[in-house]
C-alpha cells in the first residue's frame, strides 16, 4: 500500500504509533557519512524513512535512498542494528515508537549533495566524530556510537 502513513493516520490521528523505518549510514571513500536535513523541521538525520506495506527492508531501504537524494548508486554493506526510539514527536503533531532498522552503505557513484526537494533542504558529509548538528532523533547518538566503535574500533 502507497502511502500507509496517510493512510493509517487517517484512522489514528496523532496518537502514538509504531512504524518500521530503514535507515542508511552512507559513507564515503574519506570515511565520511552523509546527513540530510529535514524539510519538516530542519534538524539532521541520516537518509531513511517509514517502510510501505508490501516492501521488504532493502526495498524500502533504497526507495528512501532514491527519495531524499536522487540516487540509486547505492551498496548496501550490512546492517548495523536495530533500534527504538519510544517518543519521537514530529512537527505535525503524530508520535511515533519507531523501530529502526539500520544499514551500513556504500556509494557506488558520485553523490550530488547539491539535491534538494520537499523531504530534504540540505545533504551534507560529516565526521560522525566531531558531528556538531542537531539531530532529529537524540537516539541517533547511540547509533553513532555504535557505528564507531564496530567500523572503526573508537571507544568512547
Amino acid at each position: 500500500m502507497a502511502d500507509y502513513i496517510k493512510w493509517i493516520r487517517s484512522k489514528v490521528g496523532h496518537e502514538q504509533i509504531f512504524l518500521n523505518y530503514c535507515v542508511a549510514l552512507i559513507r564515503n571513500s574519506e570515511g565520511k557519512l552523509l546527513m540530510q536535513r529535514r524539510g519538516d523541521n530542519h534538524l539532521w538525520s541520516f537518509v531513511g524513512g517509514c517502510m510501505e506495506l508490501g516492501e521488504d527492508f532493502e526495498t524500502a531501504l533504497r526507495r528512501e535512498i532514491l527519495e531524499e537524494t536522487g540516487t540509486t548508486a547505492v551498496k548496501i554493506v550490512r546492517q548495523l542494528g536495530i533500534y527504538t526510539w519510544k517518543d519521537v514527536l514530529y512537527p505535525n503533531g503524530d508520535k511515533v515508537q519507531s523501530i529502526d532498522i539500520v544499514y551500513i552503505c556504500e556509494l557506488t557513484a558520485p553523490l550530488d549533495t547539491s539535491y534538494t526537494d520537499e523531504e530534504t533542504l540540505e545533504l551534507r558529509w560529516v565526521d560522525l566524530k566531531t558531528l556538531s548538528l542537531p539531530l532529529f532523533i537524540s537516539g541517533h547518538k547511540q547509533v553513532i556510537r555504535d557505528y564507531l566503535a564496530q567500523e572503526e574500533g573508537y571507544v568512547y
